[in-house]
């Protein structure tokens, strides 16, 4: 009976397991600004860029950068999909309707903007778990001016932490190419010209 049981346990795990792995970021579905239900399906033979985004934050003003990008190469098929998170030094603190205002006001912003999301913990936006299967970590970039501040942060809290696919803070970014794949992961280190490059050879 015992036997039966680990066979019986062993089956429903890799069942789980086949089911996640094919898994789509087309069947998921996310609320937007308006608390309206979205689902990623929409942007089927869209090329994608996922950010959860701060407007208190020391990266804040790479919302200019990514809309750049944005009206560059919107009528190519690019996206950006907005979710702004609280998690990392609670640098998102305002309503959405408040984040918008700021992000139009002061970067003049078009992409599309999503409810708050966290995308780490109990409560992480089960989007934001199936970027992270896909894409760990990548490293903060040494020669950025904070490069070396997140990486020092971070060690003194995890000294493993680079091992692990968490998103570490504010605008890490995801590449979702046309077929749904999330090619790329960049860290908020990374630069517009880093994305860019990798963009390109997706339109």
């Amino acid at each position: 009976m015992e036997l039966l049981k680990k066979i019986f346990l062993v089956l429903t795990l890799f069942i789980s397991f086949e089911t996640m792995s094919a898994q789509s970021i087309y069947d998921f579905s996310v609320l937007d600004a308006k608390e309206q239900t979205v689902s990623l399906s929409d942007y089927k033979g869209k090329v994608m860029l996922i950010v959860n985004t701060a407007t208190r934050c020391g990266f804040t003003p790479q919302y200019k950068e990514l809309e750049d990008l944005y009206e560059k190469y919107v009528d190519k098929g690019f996206e950006i999909l907005d979710f702004p998170c609280n998690q990392f030094g609670q640098q998102a603190p305002g309503s959405v309707e408040e984040i918008k205002e700021f992000c139009s006001i002061n970067f003049k912003v078009r992409f599309k903007l999503f409810e708050k999301v966290e995308v780490n913990g109990d409560n992480e936006s089960p989007l934001f778990t199936f970027l992270k299967s896909k894409q760990g970590f990548q490293g903060f970039d040494p020669n950025h001016e904070l490069g070396t501040l997140l990486d020092n942060m971070m060690k003194k809290a995890d000294p493993d932490y680079a091992s692990k696919s968490s998103i570490k803070w504010n605008f890490t970014k995801f590449l979702v190419d046309r077929e749904g794949n999330v090619v790329k992961r960049f860290e908020p280190t990374d630069g517009a010209d880093k994305i860019e490059e990798a963009l390109k050879t997706l339109l």
